[in-house]
């Protein structure tokens, strides 16, 4: 990363814990002053932020090898003398490794690599049986590229860009080593240091998984370890051009663990140079204990020469050609941030936007719905709510609901149309998602069809108005919003049938004879169309 000082640092070292606790107890305060003292410092400094993330990439086979790949694979049942690292065996690159590292690289904009090559990264783990780990060093398959994002509106908005140093191949290491869950292919992204807060580091990140998920290169779960993030967090005082010494933090299973992490680490540093021992912030690995909500020190940070990286004998060169860069280029999907341009160009609110392209199925099934005529905004309002909150409900993606994109544009036709009521399409809705079905055949089955008989809304409304006469007076004597109440009471008789802008057409109209004529006398008395007023008032539904 650019975002430290020089890793060959030999005067400082990594604190014991017994320092690391005295370093603590001298600056130890209340929560409320430290909130208050850290914000009122942290005004002086910058912090300098960027992400190092590996992606593991969903191949049927290894990195090296031709063993099957399945996340909770029993130990021991996915191995050979390749991913066991024994003497005489020879790897053989998984030619899908490279087809994914060339896409990741198009998507980020990056600069190929058309002659690369893989390396030696020498250190001794016990998830390393051969010593060293296959990855790349100085000539990596992409360089120089940027993601652009759109923060989300909460957090005030704004679009950035943030460089992307490098992309390289690499296999991972094994959580264990009798697993042999290890030498599955990874792509290894890493940012330039231009974040400055937790909140932008975490949606880069997100950005990331965004990306390789529309790509279909990986699943991206954080959980089982398919998108990991180490973060390198280093801070100086505002105007000063060195960068401050950097700390890398491991163990974050989130993105709001990636945001609080660096919020923590900026604070504790900001804190330690305010107390005169900037000179004790050295550069480590920390790890982020989630449960006590900081990072703790694990080890002291390797420099490039620990490492005695030096070239690949067993693998040959990388070699692309354009015919084939080129292919791949034709066949990238549309990525998030042209769907985020493009729905905005729809005239979508930017809420709006972030919410349907920052997941592939709801932007598939958004897509596909519009595509059928549906109205944008309409279908919009339908995903993010309704259909949005039973998802979230169930747990379950958009794609394994039982409504299809066909059926929620039939819906909001048959709504706009005046076919049914807004309430009478909810009630659909919730039927189509978890049994399926027709809107046209649920329609026809349950009798749903809208009424718009203008005679039959009234007597409706009269035998409403006639059996609440206590509410009428209230209305009469200034309590104007039991208009809603009548509303209701004539939906709840039609069963959610009556149109709703010709009843209120009716119950004002009624409403304003009574308080003219007495309401008994113009009570169940047939008013003709012509007679109702032209204004279209509102009623809020429930």
């Amino acid at each position: 990363m650019k975002s430290s000082s020089s890793s060959t640092t030999t005067t400082t070292h990594t604190p014991t814990a017994t320092q690391e606790k005295q370093q603590n107890s001298q600056i130890k305060i209340s929560p409320q002053t430290r909130t208050k003292t850290i914000d009122k410092l942290i005004k002086d400094y910058e912090a300098i932020i960027g992400i190092e993330t590996h992606v593991q990439l969903s191949t049927l086979t290894k990195a090296f090898c031709g063993c099957p790949y399945n996340y909770g694979a029993q130990p021991n049942t996915t191995i050979c003398p390749v991913c066991m690292g024994l003497p005489g065996s020879l790897p053989v690159l998984n030619s899908k490794v490279i087809e994914f590292a060339v896409k990741l690289g198009l998507a980020l904009n990056c600069n190929l690599s058309l002659n690369s090559k893989f390396d030696r990264k020498q250190y001794f783990y016990p998830d390393l049986p051969k010593g060293y780990q296959i990855s790349q060093f100085d000539i990596p398959i992409a360089t120089n590229g940027y993601v652009d994002l759109d923060l989300p509106v909460e957090f005030g908005g704004g679009h950035r860009r943030f460089g992307i140093t490098r992309v390289h191949m690499e296999e991972d290491a094994g959580k264990l080593l009798h697993s042999g869950n290890g030498r599955v292919p990874l792509l290894e992204i890493v940012s330039e240091p231009d974040m400055r807060n937790g909140i932008e580091a975490a949606e880069y990140a997100a950005e990331i998984q965004r990306v390789v998920r529309f790509l279909g290169i990986s699943n991206g779960n954080m959980q089982e370890g398919s998108l990991r993030c180490d973060v390198n967090v280093s801070i100086r005082p505002i105007g000063q051009s060195e960068f401050g010494t950097k700390v890398e933090i491991k163990n974050l299973n989130s993105f709001s663990s990636v945001n609080r992490a660096i919020d923590f680490e900026i604070s504790r540093q900001v804190l330690l140079h305010s107390q005169g021992q900037g000179n004790s912030i050295v550069q480590e690995t920390r790890l982020w204990e989630e449960g006590a909500q900081k990072t703790i020190t694990m080890r002291k940070k390797e420099g490039l020469s620990d490492y005695r990286y030096f070239p690949e004998p067993d693998l040959p060169e990388v070699i692309l050609k354009k015919e084939y860069v080129d292919s791949i280029q034709n066949s990238l999907p549309e990525l998030p941030e042209m769907k985020r341009r493009r729905y905005e160009s729809m005239g979508l609110s930017m809420q709006d936007v972030l919410f349907l392209a920052n997941d592939i199925n709801v932007a598939v099934f958004f897509d596909a719905t519009i595509a059928k005529g549906a109205d944008v905004k309409l279908a919009t309002n339908w995903i993010m709510g309704d259909i949005a909150a039973y998802t979230k409900n169930e747990k379950v993606s958009i794609n394994n609901i039982k409504l299809t994109p066909q059926e929620l544009a039939e819906l909001i036709a048959s709504i706009k149309g005046g076919t049914i009521s807004g309430k009478i399409g909810k009630e659909i809705l919730f039927e189509l998602i978890a049994k399926g079905g027709t809107v046209k055949g649920m329609i026809e089955e349950k009798n749903l069809v809208q009424i718009v008989d203008p005679a039959e809304i009234e007597k409706m409304v009269d035998k409403v108005l006639l059996e609440n006469p206590k509410q009428l007076e209230q209305y009469h004597a200034g309590k104007t919003k039991l208009q809603g109440y009548f509303a209701g009471q004539v939906m709840k008789l039609s069963k959610g049938k009556a149109n709703p802008g010709l009843l209120n057409k009716i119950l004002q109209q009624k409403l304003n004879a009574t308080r003219r004529s007495g309401f008994k006398s113009c009570l169940g008395v047939g008013l003709s169309l012509e007679e109702l007023p032209n204004e279209l008032y509102t009623i809020d539904w429930p």
